[in-house]
């Protein structure tokens, strides 16, 4: 019997396999929403060390939405092709960086990577920047090289610092420029706080002048003002009675018109005189109280009138015919004779005659002196009228006829003469 007898076999208890619970991926067109999701996937299938042929059924049982319905078609699609079915991690993931990373992803990121700069960013959030750029297009350079790189990134002030300080690396130079940062921080806190409290200090200074003047120029109404008004002295009391009494001469009220405080000033310019009480018209209301003397001392303004210019120093700009030709014409009272111009000559053909008494001209020329020798005869209409004026020959730019002094030689008072049947201004 014993030869026959045998051990009954232990049970064999197989390990409890761990819940691997992924990160849901929804599908949405996001570069940094996919590759944070592969990440974290990838992270955890390390962690619970899920053999290759359960990463793709755990990976695709976390999406969501968009991205189940893509894995859907997908999968119908392949079937349709006969083609076999995505068993391992890596063909996913390189199906999956294909419909969610653009071409383009990689060489913008490199050029993101070369033109990363802090400006506002702080030291921290400025390595986390660089450091992702980095990770994201996978490159390998050596530490002198992400040294170079991360001090290049800097703003100035900081960098400008932290050139002259030793340092072993990476870790060493972020360590002085948060030190440097914390400073200028401090720096610039304390700057805002002095403002601060000069301008605080300011504006207490200014509302204290202006309290002390508003205190030093406000009457009393517990004192009586007693002042000498020529023939006798004048005390106005706040009583019922007095109150009552309406001045006729100022419409105030508290005294009559022979007691008015309120003289009459009168100014004499020349022949004109002026009067304050002609100029100014004021209404007192019943509330009102009596100024105190600081507040009657009103500063003068006289408006100075200033005598407009006469027509005779003006500039007139009009336009004439001339041979039926349109041209600019020019009054000038300040010019002592009548020009035409050498091109408006040549152009139109206009016969010269020699001057009888040729002069120079310096004001025409910087160079030097320009000899008149040439004159002609112009004949001229504006609106209705029409002349004949005898004008030098001389090379001018501003309009091709400049007519000067039309009032020299009036000969009627309203500016104007009589030749024959014809009337007209008279030039010089």
């Amino acid at each position: 019997m014993g030869d026959h007898y045998q051990p009954t076999p232990r049970r064999t208890i197989k390990p409890r396999e761990v819940k691997v619970d992924l990160p849901q991926f929804v599908g949405k067109n996001d570069v940094e929403l996919y590759l944070d999701w592969e990440m974290k996937v990838e992270r955890l299938f390390a962690c619970h060390k899920v053999s290759e042929e359960k990463k793709v059924p755990l990976a695709t049982l976390s999406f969501q939405g968009q991205a189940m319905y893509w894995w859907t078609t997908l999968g119908r699609e392949r079937r349709l092709h006969n083609d076999p079915p995505i068993q391992y991690w890596n063909d996913l993931k390189s199906v999956m960086r294909r419909r969610h990373i653009p071409t383009y992803y990689e060489r913008e990121l490199m050029n993101k990577l070369q033109r990363l700069q802090q400006r506002d960013m702080s030291i921290e959030q400025h390595r986390h920047q660089m450091e992702l750029h980095m990770m994201r297009v996978c490159t390998r350079e050596e530490e002198a090289t992400t040294v170079a790189r991360f001090m290049s990134g800097l703003n100035l002030e900081i960098r400008d610092q932290v050139e002259l300080l030793p340092y072993m690396d990476l870790n060493d130079l972020v360590q002085l420029c948060v030190r440097i940062e914390q400073q200028i921080l401090r720096k610039s806190s304390y700057k805002r706080e002095i403002s601060h409290s000069s301008s605080l200090k300011k504006d207490f200074e200014r509302e204290g002048k202006s309290f002390e003047r508003k205190k030093t120029f406000t009457p009393s109404k517990d004192i009586a003002l007693e002042k000498d008004k020529g023939k006798g002295k004048v005390t106005p009391h706040t009583s019922s009675r007095t109150s009552d009494i309406k001045c006729f001469k100022c419409l105030g009220r508290g005294h009559i018109a022979s007691q008015c405080p309120t003289k009459k000033v009168m100014i004499r310019r020349g022949h004109d005189t002026y009067s304050s009480q002609e100029e100014t018209t004021t209404s007192f209301s019943d509330s009102e109280e009596e100024a105190s003397e600081h507040e009657r001392n009103v500063r003068l303004l006289n408006n100075q009138p200033s005598g407009t210019l006469s027509q005779r120093e003006n500039v007139f700009h009009t336009r004439c015919k001339l041979l039926n030709n349109a041209c600019s014409l020019i009054v000038d009272n300040g010019s002592w004779c009548n020009c035409c111009s050498t091109r408006l000559v040549q152009k139109l053909g206009l016969t010269t005659n020699p001057h009888p008494k040729p002069y120079q001209l310096h004001w025409l020329n910087e160079d030097g002196d320009l000899v008149v020798d040439q004159q002609v005869k112009v004949k001229l209409s504006i609106g209705n009228y029409e002349d004949e004026v005898l004008c030098v020959v001389v090379p001018i730019e501003a309009c091709p006829i400049l007519l000067g002094r039309p009032w020299q030689f009036d000969r009627v008072q309203n500016e104007s003469y009589k030749y024959g049947s014809r009337s007209g201004i008279a030039w010089s």
